[in-house]
């Protein structure tokens, strides 16, 4: 499971969708689809039109993987930081109910707005 009190634990960049695709299809429901995704050197982020699914690689080999799937609808509240002249990461805050807060931060070049509309979307 991701370690939720430590919320710096990702510094994601943008990758294809195809990168996560042949892993997570057979975890998705009936439509579900993958809509942005997001790396580490080995963890990554995958937003799809129900849920953000968190990927924890573990282990030396790195063949031993945690999923943890968060709901949009249990999304009670969240943040978005854009980046600025000097800081040119931004990161994005969700608030779940019974989970409490989960933080990602971006690289450069992440298009946040597009996540935000996202969670707007599909969690309103």
């Amino acid at each position: 499971m991701i370690d939720f009190e430590n919320a710096d634990f990702l510094k994601l960049r943008a990758v294809d969708n195809s990168a996560y695709e042949e892993r997570l299809t057979p975890m998705l429901a009936p439509g579900e689809e993958i809509l942005a995704s997001f790396k580490t050197v080995r963890d990554g982020v995958v937003f799809t039109t129900r849920r953000v699914i968190a990927i924890n690689v573990q282990g030396i080999t790195g063949k031993k993987t945690d999923y943890t799937f968060l709901p949009y609808k249990k999304i009670q509240a969240y943040s978005v930081e854009t980046s600025g002249v000097i800081d040119l990461d931004s990161e994005l805050e969700l608030w779940f109910s019974s989970l409490g807060r989960v933080r990602f931060e971006f690289t450069a070049g992440a298009d946040v707005a597009e996540i935000c509309a996202v969670i707007s979307q599909y969690a309103l």
